[in-house]
């Protein structure tokens, strides 16, 4: 497995899993501004 850098410079895409809501932002969010479920970062690849 490769490492994966967690705290990429710039802005990063963020996506939540419930709605697909896609927010752009240095830090994460943590929840999804518009339905509140979590979401991840879209330069994490998923397993």
């Amino acid at each position: 497995m490769r490492d994966v850098d967690q705290r990429p410079d710039g802005d990063s895409p963020y996506e939540c899993f419930q709605c697909g809501n896609v927010v752009v932002d240095e830090s994460n969010p943590g929840n999804c501004p518009d339905c509140g479920a979590a979401m991840r970062n879209r330069r994490t690849p998923l397993e």
